[in-house]
């Protein structure tokens, strides 16, 4: 296999994270608005959007397996990645727009439309999720270099949250306002037209230093990657849990500022709330990460997560100053516990090469994309069984009720949440002594089989 390079030019990090940052303008998008379009602009009951979003997401969170294993396998001249992004992003635009396309004024082919458009968003998406993730595996052999490249494409990802929440809502103003289904599908428009063209830059200039075997790998074999790593077993559990806080809160965003603070332009404030958290808390990452052990300081990361997270819900969430500084808190605890985990994630799949003879970043990263949508699928549920308990209809006039039920979801579940994450990662020993000497030997293994 040769000499591996390790070194990765800090134009392609730029890139990398553009990619990503293109991904999330039309994953957040999506996670922000498609429930509040179906509801509130469709006038699909909220039962009915709640099951469809949901039944959309467990079978996109079941593809996510078998999109990694077709990765894996996956042998050509762009490499086992680069090839999903150059050729399957511009798919990905086209779905997203015509999931807020719905022209239909009869009640069941409305539906209908809004299930399948959402249905095949979701398988689409995932067969360029996995692989620009899984990329950040295979840049170099180095771990400070994966871990840079993973803080650059957290950063990018960020950014994508925040103009997705900054700039949304002054869109849709732009062509009639958030009651406006033309202004939804300009939005989706821009968004997704944005996406899709740096995901494809992305996987025309990135590179994949860490080759595949030439063999691929069978399904019996490549499932080992899962069932008989212990560390990634205990980490998915981490990451679901993770993946879940954020994706509640976006879930209920909208609804938090209409209902809780009484305008949707404090979407914007609670985006720049959160970019300047996560941003200062991906900054941090990789000096915590130098210094201190990955393990130790995830479960410190949590405790104090849980603790800020909690606090505006009992002193007065009805005020946005104390709510936006909190949120941005707990967005700064969240973008260090982000980081980690991922970096952690990379040592699993060293580990199960190290274990296995063969390297499977796609089935690993699709455990991350899974735990992602299935936090995201609990989220919807939630939300969704909490619309119907506040008895919440579109055009709902504010009450006390609503705002109490929207910032126990923004504020409390969030700070359980974090409590829980801390118990797998108690259990995690996959340190760095044994990490480094794994990785030791895993040179020697590719440098004599080159």
């Amino acid at each position: 296999m040769g000499k591996i390079v390790s070194q990765v030019k800090f134009s392609e990090k730029i890139t990398y994270s553009t990619g990503i940052l293109g991904q999330n303008l039309i994953y957040n998008l999506m996670a922000m608005y498609i429930l509040f379009y179906f509801t509130d602009i469709l006038l699909i009951p909220a039962s009915i959007a709640s099951i469809i979003i949901i039944i959309a997401s467990l079978w996109d969170a079941v593809n996510d397996p078998i999109m990694g294993m077709i990765a894996d396998n996956t042998r050509s001249r762009w490499g086992k990645f680069r090839p999903y992004l150059i050729f399957g992003s511009f798919f990905i635009g086209i779905i997203t727009v015509l999931n807020f396309s719905n022209g239909f004024t009869n009640y069941n082919s409305k539906i209908i439309f809004a299930a399948v458009t959402y249905i095949f968003w979701g398988m689409i998406f995932t067969s360029c999720d996995i692989p620009i993730w899984a990329l950040s595996s295979v840049v170099s052999s180095s771990s400070k270099q994966r871990d840079q490249q993973v803080t650059f494409g957290k950063v990018g990802a960020t950014i994508g949250v925040v103009i997705s929440s900054v700039l949304s809502v002054p869109i849709l103003n732009m062509f009639g306002g958030e009651r406006s289904s033309t202004a939804y599908f300009y939005l989706a428009l821009i968004f997704a037209g944005t996406g899709c063209l740096l995901m494809f830059i992305t996987g025309l200039f990135s590179r994949e230093r860490i080759k595949p075997n030439k063999e691929k790998t069978p399904f019996r074999e490549n499932i080992k990657t899962i069932i008989y790593n212990k560390p990634l077993l205990l980490l998915m559990v981490a990451l679901f849990v993770v993946n879940f806080i954020n994706s509640i809160r976006q879930s209920v965003q909208i609804y938090f500022a209409v209902y809780t603070w009484g305008d949707a332009n404090y979407m914007t404030l609670i985006g720049l709330s959160l970019v300047i958290g996560m941003l200062f808390g991906m900054i941090l990452s990789p000096f915590l990460l130098s210094k201190y052990k990955k393990r130790s300081i995830y479960i410190i990361t949590c405790i104090i997560a849980s603790v800020v997270s909690a606090i505006p819900y009992f002193i007065d969430y009805s005020n946005v100053v104390l709510g936006l500084i909190f949120i941005g808190l707990s967005f700064l605890f969240s973008g260090i516990a982000m980081i980690v985990t991922t970096s952690m994630l990379m040592d699993t799949i060293d580990w199960a090469e190290y274990q296995n003879n063969f390297r499977s970043e796609g089935i690993v990263f699709s455990m991350n994309t899974f735990l992602t949508k299935l936090g995201a699928t609990i989220s919807r549920v939630i939300l969704g069984i909490s619309l119907v308990v506040l008895k919440y209809v579109e055009n709902a006039p504010r009450t006390e009720k609503l705002q109490s039920g929207f910032s126990f979801m923004v504020f409390i579940i969030p700070s359980i949440a974090f409590v829980l994450a801390i118990i797998p990662i108690y259990f995690y020993n996959l340190d760095e002594e044994k990490l480094k000497s794994i990785k030791s030997k895993l040179l020697e293994r590719r440098d004599n089989n080159g």
